[in-house]
């Protein structure tokens, strides 16, 4: 019988690449022994329950919680998916609007559907495409103001590493007493850099880290982190609401050796990377611009460097380097404190062969404008709604359905219950995408 998902496993497994790509552990070992299938186990005697946690499991979650100094931790096996979804249902059961930053994952829009939220938008200035842009505090502060009981969710670091003014944000919604979210969901490691710049740590009330992304943990491994005890007492409450009864206990104890990664080594290994992306970022100075940011995010920008992005991926791949995220105008290399010094050399002769032999064109700048299209319906009615696929080209007037964005997290071209507009359509086209899901229209 044929085993197609695990020959493809296999194959790219023994194919050497480097992986320039989350998982954070690279594809290196880090159990301690090869016996997966004998750890995976369900909730019995001894074993603790994710969601009634008083044993092992949450001692390994206070344990997680000191080292990243928050008020509580709570452990997800169900990705950064199901902190989000637990963050905002916190918000719902205090009836605050959200008040969002629209570079959004879709885990976000799905929460947004499944708990009737009243979604407020705040645009940023949007620099790299629909992937990057800058958050503007006033544009925050103003909605705060014309918004009573809110709170504010934002992602930070975006895709392509770039990060947000946390604790300039937190101040501003503090003032008006509503309560910071930040989907930290690639900064899991920001708590160990040099300088500390975890979400927590500059004034976030609540925060997702994705630990498969940045450190070495099974994919589905995630942090909820709370700076309150208030919010404490119930967000595991609220995870309870959205994940299974019967979560993966492997995903869980590799949550509980990332934690002794975090407190052993990971400070040296990150010093080490640090280094060799500052090496790899002077090499190349000359060739190719690179965005700000978290250094682990290495984002290429081809286009302002007169190149396409896709074309330089392909030679990557040829030279067996896999990276993160590749579009017209973007390349994103997303290492982590578990890269080697041989990934470094690699790439750097991947990337030197890939510039050498890349076609150039005259460079242009990425940015773009993004309106705000009208909302029709909510987010809720219109995800719920009969839908219908249907060419972009023949889009323009109808109500979006369900939301396609080339990777998440990005910025919706147009979300759930807006109308889409001719601009709107222009993008979807400038990024490959030639359907939509839409309302179905009423017969």
């Amino acid at each position: 019988m044929d085993t197609p998902i695990y020959d493809f496993l296999k194959y790219y497994a023994d194919s050497g690449t480097v992986r320039c790509h989350m998982p954070g552990h690279k594809g290196r070992e880090f159990f301690p022994d090869d016996i997966a299938p004998s750890l995976d186990i369900t909730e019995i005697f001894g074993a603790d329950s994710l969601f009634e946690a008083d044993g092992i499991i949450r001692q390994s979650e206070r344990g997680m919680s000191e080292l990243y100094g928050t008020a509580d931790t709570f452990y997800s096996a169900g990705g950064s998916t199901l902190c989000i979804q637990a963050m905002l249902a916190a918000m719902k059961q205090e009836g605050r609007t959200v008040v969002a930053v629209r570079n959004v994952h879709r885990s976000f829009l799905n929460s947004a559907a499944l708990l009737g939220l009243d979604v407020k938008w705040v645009m940023p200035d949007y620099t790299d495409g629909i992937l990057s842009g800058t958050i503007c505090l006033d544009d925050i502060e103003h909605e705060l103001a014309k918004t009573p009981s809110a709170c504010v969710y934002l992602t930070s670091p975006d895709y392509t590493g770039r990060m947000a003014d946390i604790r300039a944000i937190a101040e501003v919604c503090h003032r008006y007493g509503a309560p910071l979210l930040a989907d930290n969901a690639h900064g899991a490691h920001l708590r160990f850099m040099p300088e500390d710049c975890h979400p927590i740590t500059l004034g976030a009330d609540m925060c997702c880290d994705s630990a498969h992304k940045m450190l070495p943990a099974l994919t589905g491994a995630a942090m909820l982190h709370t700076s309150s005890e208030k919010y404490a007492e119930v967000l595991r409450q609220c995870m309870s609401l959205f994940a299974s009864t019967s979560p993966s206990y492997l995903i869980l104890a590799s949550l509980d050796l990332c934690r002794r990664y975090i407190s052993e080594q990971i400070r040296i290994d990150t010093e080490l990377n640090i280094t060799e992306i500052n090496k790899l970022r002077h090499t190349f100075a000359d060739s190719i611009a690179f965005a700000d940011g978290d250094p682990f995010h290495i984002t290429l920008k081809a286009a302002e460097s007169g190149l396409n992005g896709n074309e330089l991926a392909g030679l990557l791949r040829k030279g067996g380097v896999e990276c993160e995220y590749a579009d017209s105008g973007l390349v994103v290399l997303l290492m982590s404190p578990m890269s080697t010094v041989g990934d470094y050399v690699r790439l750097t002769a991947a990337l030197d062969s890939a510039l050498s032999a890349a076609g150039r064109c005259e460079p242009h700048s990425d940015g773009l404008v993004l309106p705000l299209p009208v909302r029709a319906m909510s987010i809720r009615d219109a995800v719920l709604a009969p839908s219908e696929e249907i060419p972009v080209s023949e889009a323009e007037g109808r109500i979006c359905a369900a939301v396609k964005v080339p990777c998440p997290p990005a910025v919706p071209i147009a979300a759930s219950g807006e109308t889409i507009s001719r601009e709107c359509i222009d993008i979807f086209r400038r990024y490959g995408i030639d359907t939509v899901n839409v309302v179905r229209a009423a017969e």
